[in-house]
């Protein structure tokens, strides 16, 4: 099969296209011929090698978490799906990538709704079993108010929707040019960065109920003082947070209930029109590079997509 690879860690220049041994589906997986695939920050981490995920590494390496394509290959133990079914998901985990190939094995995924496009569908995988898991640690229930630090992003817009959804109201941070972008999202924008409890504040919140940190841009003082306990405080980018007593939420991707259903309910709420998978820029897979380093020195409003043409 054709892939997008790399030899080397080192700038998005590492990529380059070359063939490889087409991936079989292990117990529990199966394998589709990818039609699209998300960059996501942990593609950009790996090839970079400035994430200690990357030492498990073997290279060459085929980069990419998120693929939506046609089923063409089902283990045995699998059912609920057919060959030439169309779906979305999350690749192998064990092997930190695969999705930028011409077929993919996914560990996790749901049917793709008819009407979404396929570039949405293959970046729609990890961020949404991101957001639904860290949703779920905080223990929201209907009528709490939510405030997501770094609101625009792959995860953050998400996490936005999949939190309205539940009946919480969300305040989201954000750059003052994306506050509109947030609102169609379904939250109430207010600009990041130091003296956020204040402009909190004087949005007339009575009460923030819990607070998400997606951006790690050491905010979690100032999320503190707005919920007031470490309990209702979960980070997915600061390290620091173990050593504040915070809780840092690591990809589990572990399947059932942690991962899958948060696909499937991210399906069904695209069919009710409640859900979109917000689009930064597509380019095609030969043009992988370019995608990786709008990924990484780009504006943070949504997915990077790779499309790969029948």
């Amino acid at each position: 099969m054709f892939a997008v690879q790399f030899d080397r860690f080192g700038p998005p220049e590492v990529l380059h296209f070359a063939t490889a041994d087409a991936p079989r589906p292990g117990p529990g997986q199966i394998r589709i011929r990818v039609q699209a695939a998300g960059v996501s920050p942990v593609d950009v981490g790996l090839r970079s090698g400035r994430t200690p995920m990357s030492a498990r590494l073997p290279l060459p390496h085929i980069p990419g978490v998120d693929a939506a394509g046609v089923v063409d290959e089902i283990s045995d133990d699998v059912d609920g799906v057919a060959i030439g079914d169309h779906v979305f998901g999350v690749v192998d985990v064990a092997k930190l990538g695969g999705a930028t190939a011409q077929f993919a094995v996914l560990h996790l995924w749901a049917h793709k709704p008819t009407a979404m496009p396929w570039a949405q569908a293959g970046a729609a995988g990890s961020s949404t079993e991101t957001a639904t898991r860290a949703l779920d640690l905080l223990d929201l229930q209907p009528g709490m108010t939510l405030l997501i630090d770094g609101a625009t992003g792959g995860v953050g817009s998400i996490a936005v929707q999949l939190a309205t959804a539940r009946g919480i109201r969300v305040i989201g941070t954000a750059r003052t040019d994306n506050h509109d972008f947030l609102r169609t999202l379904g939250a109430t924008p207010v600009t990041y960065g130091p003296g956020l409890a204040d402009r909190v504040n004087a949005l007339g919140t009575t009460r923030v109920d819990r607070a998400l940190d997606v951006a790690g841009a050491g905010s979690l003082p100032e999320l503190l003082q707005l919920t007031g306990s470490t309990a209702t405080v979960v980070t997915l980018a600061d390290f620091t947070a173990p050593a504040q007593g915070i809780r840092l939420s690591m990809g589990q991707l572990a399947g059932e209930p942690d991962g899958r259903h948060g696909l499937n309910t991210a399906a069904e709420l695209f069919t009710e029109g409640r859900f979109t998978v917000p689009i930064d820029a597509t380019f095609p897979i030969q043009k992988a590079a370019d995608a990786h380093e709008t990924a990484e020195h780009g504006s943070r409003r949504g997915k990077i997509v790779l499309t790969i043409d029948d």
